[in-house]
C-alpha cells in the first residue's frame, strides 16, 4: 500500500480496501522502522490516530474529500498545534505552538492525517540537510549522500515512502533540489500563492510553501487545498483559487492522442547547460527533453544573461532578511534561554549564541553587514536592483517560449560531510534554482533519470519553470512527462531506506 500515489490511496479508501486508521498505522509502522534515516524530528501517535478516526467517519458519512483520510508529513518550519516545532534548531527546541500554520490548517480541513514533523535545516538555512540541530537526514537512495535541503526530511519521507505526501519550504530552491536529490516531484509555487501565516521566517520576500508528493498528479491535489489568500498574510496575492488539476491528462492544444503536447515550446537557457554541469546531470536532462520532443514539444534555446549573479544576489538578500527576522530570537519571550547570565545583554548574547548553529550564524553575520550604515546602499540596495534585471530575463525569454526546462542542480547528491567545510561550494549547487526564486517564479522537479557510475544510485531531477500563475500548465506538462515514464515510481530498496 505505502507504494501508491495520492490518487490511488483515495480510491483504496473510497473502495474501503483499507481504512485511514489502517493507513495511518502502516505509516507510524514505517517511520519507526526507518528511524536510521533520521527524517522525522517528532512523531506523536496518539494525534495521528485520532485524525485518522475522524477522517474514516467522515467517509462513512459519505462526507470524504479528495484528500480525506490521505496521511501527510509537515516540515518542522510549519507550526503545528499538538506536536513540538522547532525549524531544526535548538533556539526552539522545546517550542510548542498554540496554533496550526494556515498550510496545517488547510490540510487538516481537507481531512489530511498528519503523520508528524520533519527534519529540516536550521531555520530552512542549507542545501544539505546536515545544519539540522538534530542531526542530519540520509538520502533513502544511498545512505552515504545527503538527501538535499532545507527540506530534506520531507523529501527523504517521501522518497523512503514513509509517507505519501509532504509539505516543504522553498527560499532558494529548497523544495526543488531535495526533491531531485531523492527521486520524488515537488513544486514551488508563484511567490505568494500559498500562505506564509505559522511558517517560522527565514527570508520573508523568498520563502514560499509548496508539496511534495510522488507525482505531479498529488502536488496538484494538495495545491488545491494549501492554496488561496490568506488576509493574515501580508505576502499573499488576492486571487480566485482554482483547480490545479484541471489540465492534467488534456492535450497542450491539438487532438492527436499521440502527441499530447504538440504546440508546447521548451525553452532551454544555454547557461543551465554549460561548464560546470556533471555529464551524467546532462545525459539523463537530454534524455527527457528528448521524451518531451517525442510528446511533441518543440525546444527553443534562450538566455538568462543573469543566472551567475543569482547566487551573490541571493546570499546579499537572503542573509540580511534572515538577520531581521531572527532578531526576535532572543531568550526574553519564547526560545531558548541561557542558563547562567550576568545581565540582560549578557542573556541575549549567551543565549543567541547558544541557540544557534554555525551557518545560521555565518548567515545572520552577512546579513547585518550587508544591512548597516555605509554598506546598504553598496550591497543591498544593488542586489534588490539587479534582482529586478533576473526578473526581467526571465519575462523576454517567455516571450519564445511556454515553459522553462533544464537541470536542478549542477550534480547528484554529494556525501554527507563533503561540503560541510567549504560553504560557498554548497552556495553554487544552487545556481540553476535561485534566481527562480528571486524572480518569484513557480518551478517545479520531476524525477527523470540517475546518475552513473559510483552514483548510479543517485536520482536526477528535471527542472520546469512557468510564467507567474501557470502551475496549472506546468504541472500538466509534468504530467505527460510521468504518463510517457516510470521514472516517479521508482522507489529505494527497503534496506536503504533503513528497514
Amino acid at each position: 500500500m505505502h507504494q501508491k500515489s495520492l490518487t490511488e490511496l483515495r480510491a483504496a479508501l473510497d473502495s474501503k480496501d483499507i481504512s485511514a486508521v489502517e493507513l495511518a498505522q502502516s505509516y507510524l509502522q514505517r517511520i519507526e522502522a526507518a528511524k536510521a534515516l533520521n527524517a522525522f524530528i517528532s512523531v506523536d501517535r496518539d494525534i495521528t490516530l485520532e485524525q485518522a478516526k475522524a477522517a474514516d467517519a467522515l467517509i462513512a458519512q459519505g462526507r470524504a474529500g479528495a484528500l480525506t483520510g490521505l496521511p501527510i508529513a509537515h516540515k518542522d518550519v510549519f507550526v503545528t498545534r499538538g506536536f513540538a516545532s522547532t525549524a531544526g534548531s535548538h533556539m526552539l527546541e522545546n517550542y510548542t505552538s498554540p496554533f496550526d500554520a494556515t498550510v496545517v490548517d488547510r490540510l487538516k480541513a481537507a481531512g489530511m492525517v498528519t503523520l508528524g514533523k520533519t527534519n529540516m535545516d536550521e531555520f530552512a538555512m542549507g542545501s544539505s540537510n546536515e545544519n539540522s540541530y538534530f542531526g542530519a537526514v540520509k538520502n533513502p537512495w544511498d545512505l552515504k549522500a545527503v538527501p538535499g535541503g532545507s527540506s530534506g526530511g520531507s523529501a527523504a519521507a517521501v522518497a523512503a515512502r514513509l509517507a505519501p505526501a509532504a509539505t516543504g519550504t522553498d527560499t532558494g530552491g529548497s523544495i526543488r533540489q531535495p526533491a531531485s536529490f531523492t527521486g520524488i516531484t515537488g513544486i514551488k509555487p508563484t511567490y505568494g500563492r500559498v500562505s506564509r501565516y505559522g511558517m517560522i521566517a527565514f527570508a520573508s520576500s523568498l520563502d514560499q510553501a509548496g508539496p511534495m508528493a510522488q507525482t505531479a498528479a498529488d502536488c496538484a491535489l494538495l495545491l488545491n487545498a494549501m492554496g488561496g489568500f490568506d488576509e493574515r498574510d501580508s505576502t499573499s496575492l488576492q486571487r480566485d483559487n482554482e483547480d490545479y488539476t484541471r489540465y492534467l491528462g488534456k492535450n497542450w492544444s491539438d487532438d492527436d492522442a499521440s502527441k499530447p503536447l504538440k504546440g508546447l515550446r521548451i525553452g532551454m537557457p544555454k547557461e543551465y547547460f554549460g561548464a560546470g554541469l556533471a555529464d551524467d546531470v546532462r545525459a539523463a536532462i537530454d534524455a527527457a527533453l528528448k521524451q518531451y520532443e517525442a510528446l511533441g514539444a518543440t525546444l527553443v534555446e534562450v538566455t538568462l544573461p543573469k543566472t551567475e549573479l543569482s547566487i551573490p544576489v541571493y546570499y546579499i538578500i537572503a542573509p540580511a532578511e534572515a538577520s531581521s527576522n531572527l532578531s526576535r530570537f532572543d531568550g526574553v519571550r519564547y526560545g531558548h534561554r541561557a542558563a547562567q547570565y550576568k545581565d540582560l545583554l549578557d542573556m541575549y548574547k549567551k543565549s543567541r549564541a547558544e541557540g544557534f548553529g554555525p551557518e545560521v550564524k555565518r548567515r545572520i553575520l552577512v546579513g547585518t553587514y550587508v544591512l548597516s550604515h555605509g554598506y546598504y546602499d553598496a550591497y543591498y540596495l544593488q542586489a534588490q536592483k539587479i534582482r529586478r534585471i533576473i526578473a526581467r530575463d526571465f519575462q523576454e525569454a517567455f516571450k519564445q517560449c511556454d515553459v522553462i526546462m533544464g537541470p536542478v542542480a549542477p550534480s547528484v547528491a554529494w556525501n554527507l560531510g563533503e561540503k560541510t567545510d567549504d560553504p560557498v561550494q554548497m552556495y553554487l549547487a544552487d545556481i540553476y534554482t535561485l534566481s527562480v526564486s528571486l524572480a518569484g517564479l513557480p518551478g517545479m522537479s520531476v524525477p527523470c533519470g540517475f546518475g552513473a557510475g559510483a552514483h548510479a544510485n543517485r536520482p536526477v531531477g528535471l527542472q520546469i519553470v512557468g510564467n507567474y500563475f501557470n502551475e496549472a500548465r506546468m504541472l500538466q506538462v509534468a504530467d505527460a512527462f510521468q504518463r510517457a515514464t516510470d521514472w516517479h515510481r521508482k522507489a529505494p530498496s527497503a534496506s536503504m531506506s533503513g528497514e
